[in-house]
């Protein structure tokens, strides 16, 4: 399901989701409002990607979102005015809620912006992170909870940690050549975007059968 956002006091505007031709939006995902969708981006199904209260929603090429995610945001703006402790600002544009390329996103993960996700990270089975910044080429561990913190670059958090202050977060493991899960991320992003290119190829032949045979 893909389709604009209401008209609301923290969303004045209509949007309709911007998707690149090829990205996978299953057909029982929902892509809702002002979100930007990249190149070969795979949304599976149950996934809600939902820009209609905080706004915009970024995902970045070749990420994946997988079953049951949410990704949501607090109200990024109030009768046309910024509300800016929900905002977070990338590479000067201004977002509530902004996933990297190549990031693999989990199944039952929560987003809830703000909230930032960098490039070439995992973000394990139902985690959640909320007002939290999450650097590139990280692991979450599934079940972790983050609230509040930034996770350097490079960094891993055990499962089922919750992080909610930053000394903590600040001291969280370092990602060695013996860390178990170093190059899971790799291999589920090719996966996924396998997925997409697969998925759409099928559609397009289904629509050749169906018009042409």
């Amino acid at each position: 399901m893909i389709h604009k956002n209401a008209v609301t006091d923290f969303c004045v505007k209509e949007y309709m989701p911007e998707i690149d031709p090829t990205a996978f939006v299953h057909p029982f995902a929902a892509v809702i409002g002002h979100t930007y969708i990249g190149k070969r981006v795979m949304v599976s199904p149950f996934a809600s990607v939902r820009g209609d209260e905080g706004h915009p929603i970024f995902i970045g090429n070749e990420s994946n979102i997988q079953d049951g995610v949410v990704i949501h945001g607090l109200e990024t703006e109030l009768n046309g005015r910024p509300v800016e402790r929900n905002i977070i600002e990338v590479n000067g544009k201004k977002y509530s809620v902004y996933v990297g390329n190549r990031v693999s996103i989990a199944h039952q993960v929560q987003i809830h912006g703000p909230a930032f996700v960098g490039d070439d990270t995992f973000v394990g089975m139902k985690v959640l992170v909320f007002k939290a910044k999450v650097s590139s080429g990280c692991v979450l561990e599934p079940g972790c909870i983050l609230m509040g913190v930034t996770v350097d670059a490079g960094r891993y958090v055990p499962a089922g940690t919750v992080l909610k202050e930053q000394q903590d977060a600040d001291n969280l493991p370092v990602i060695t050549d013996d860390y178990p899960f170093k190059n899971l991320n790799k291999g589920v992003v090719n996966v996924n975007t396998n997925l997409a290119d697969g998925y759409n190829k099928v559609n397009d032949l289904r629509y050749l059968n169906i018009e042409f045979k």
